[in-house]
């Protein structure tokens, strides 16, 4: 399935950093998964005052699945850093996460090409850091059902690779699961088919799960 498709989410884990040394110039990556302007923005400010003495602290951040992305150069040639870096980040496949390469400068200049190689190779080695980690959708059902009949579904659910989320056990069994959306029709069918057409699995909700 490709990384672009609806089904997948793929983002970041966490924050990490990484760093190279390129004609005795530092190039420092960080990444970070953030859920807003603001969020990307503080990191940006934060990773500044932390790097005040670099040359530059280039930056790009995208989210809500490329809609929002912005960038900067910080000083270096225009389309030298930012554009690069956002281009590797739209490669990556990674959605809702910002990355600044700091560049300590080692008094060699490395012209146009070589900082366009060094801030994308920056900003992956900053994301790999991070982690990339892929979520895929999940379908939210409940499932209403008699005890006799929760303990075949107890054994059933897992080879669906269902997700229990909560089973609440009073007068029935209510459980409540997530499946990936590719096999709930295939799972309402057996459901049907065990319970002799009781048992009817309800959908309540969609969400993204780790497909890890």
């Amino acid at each position: 399935m490709d990384a672009t498709s609806p089904e997948l989410y793929v983002t970041l884990e966490g924050e990490g950093s990484d760093e190279f040394e390129e004609k005795r110039s530092i190039f420092i990556g960080h990444a970070k998964h953030v859920t807003s302007e603001e969020e990307a923005m503080e990191f940006i400010k934060s990773k500044k005052k932390e790097y005040s003495d670099a040359t530059h602290n280039c930056w790009a951040y995208l989210l809500k699945g490329g809609i929002i992305a912005r960038y900067s150069d910080d000083g270096e040639p225009q389309g030298t850093a930012g554009v690069p870096m956002l281009e590797a980040i739209r490669k990556s496949g990674v959605s809702d996460c910002v990355v600044v390469v700091t560049r300590y400068f080692g008094g060699i200049l490395l012209g146009a090409g070589g900082l366009v190689r060094a801030y994308s190779h920056g900003t992956s080695i900053a994301l790999a850091a991070a982690k990339i980690v892929t979520y895929e959708k999940y379908t939210e059902m409940v499932l209403d059902c008699s005890y006799s009949d929760y303990q075949k579904y107890s054994v059933m659910l897992p080879t669906f690779g269902a997700i229990i989320d909560d089973t609440d056990f009073s007068d029935k069994v209510s459980v409540r699961f997530a499946v990936k959306e590719t096999v709930v029709d295939k799972l309402t069918l057996k459901i049907t088919e065990m319970s002799g057409g009781r048992d009817k699995p309800e959908r309540i909700g969609e969400r993204f799960d780790y497909n890890g």
